[in-house]
């Protein structure tokens, strides 16, 4: 009984918490809110109270952390970021006492998040029982400075049916993936993403010539997927090459540690000479998000020297001696 009474006290500590942060209009009395959340949070994970009631302190801790973001916002705009480690040196104003420069980035970057997208959050963790942090909402606010980054980078591509047929292709689809997890790790935060049907619809016939070799990359659980695609562009799956990476990856029966690179043809090109088929297995090193090996490049200008190379779906310059074709081709 004396435990109930314990709970008791602390959810009326959180409400009457929870109606001070209402009534604060000022950075003191706010933060006397957040700190008194972040105590109460930390008592209830010292008592184990179940996740419900912990995730109420946090919740409560969060909105004062945003509240702040505002209010120092319109005295202290962010203009820094990191820690205060150095990197701070040179500011010109002082912030108020017991707020911290790293505090102040960090919870202005909450304040900024949209307010739909922030309740969306709020409600999508406490839905899946798991833990509200300041982190979270970061997480939050970094995937909606990706998406603007990509949509300012995402510019019209030239259409297919303009470009000049070529004999080989070398593509990387953007492939979208159903069933991400969490939203700092989603496709989408690094690269427009395309459907099955609209990647399978790109009129990929007009930019390659009638006898031409197709390499299109595949992740493992896009393997049916791009065999799809194969078909769909006009060509006939002839063999494959593995790319072996040097970090193993996530999966959710294996974790995943090679792609795949498919050979398709259509028509009759010659195929490579003997002295210039590379072997199948391949082991580099994995770059940056979606960057395939300069290898590869090797390995199809050794194996066609004499013929035209087009990269679809190009991220970046094209390499000398290519043509690219996408909407974030530089």
């Amino acid at each position: 009984m004396a435990m109930l009474d314990a709970q008791e006290q602390t959810l009326v500590k959180i409400n009457v918490a929870r109606k001070a942060l209402a009534e604060a209009k000022s950075i003191p009395d706010v933060k006397k809110v957040r700190d008194q959340a972040s105590t109460i949070e930390h008592y209830m994970r010292r008592q184990q109270y179940s996740l419900e009631a912990i995730s109420d302190a946090s919740e409560l801790k969060l909105r004062a952390e945003r509240r702040l973001g505002e209010l120092l916002a319109a005295t202290e705009p962010r203009t820094v970021q990191g820690s205060e480690k150095g990197r701070l040196a040179g500011r010109k104003k002082s912030l108020p006492e017991g707020i911290t420069w790293d505090q102040s980035h960090r919870w202005q970057t909450v304040a900024a998040v949209p307010a739909a997208d922030f309740e969306a959050h709020v409600a999508n963790v406490r839905e899946e029982q798991i833990s509200l942090t300041t982190a979270g909402v970061m997480r939050v606010a970094k995937r909606a400075e990706r998406v603007e980054h990509i949509q300012q980078i995402v510019t019209h591509a030239a259409p297919l049916t303009d470009l000049t047929p070529v004999p080989i292709l070398y593509a990387d689809p953007p492939w979208q993936y159903e069933h991400v997890k969490t939203e700092n790790r989603a496709i989408e935060n690094q690269y427009p993403t395309m459907s099955l049907e609209a990647i399978c619809a790109l009129p990929v016939t007009t930019a390659a010539t009638d006898d031409a070799v197709l390499f299109l990359w595949a992740t493992s659980p896009k393997l049916a997927e791009a065999m799809q695609v194969v078909t769909a562009w006009g060509f006939v799956y002839r063999t494959c090459m593995v790319w072996v990476k040097d970090k193993i990856g996530m999966g959710y029966y294996a974790r995943q540690q090679h792609e795949l690179l498919l050979i398709a043809t259509r028509g009759e090109l010659p195929v490579p000479e003997p002295a210039n088929r590379p072997a199948s297995v391949v082991t580099a090193d994995r770059g940056d998000h979606s960057r395939k090996p300069a290898v590869f490049y090797d390995l199809i200008e050794r194996m066609y020297p004499e013929f035209q190379k087009r990269e679809l779906f190009l991220r970046g310059e094209a390499r000398p001696g290519w043509i690219g074709w996408g909407n974030q081709a530089a």
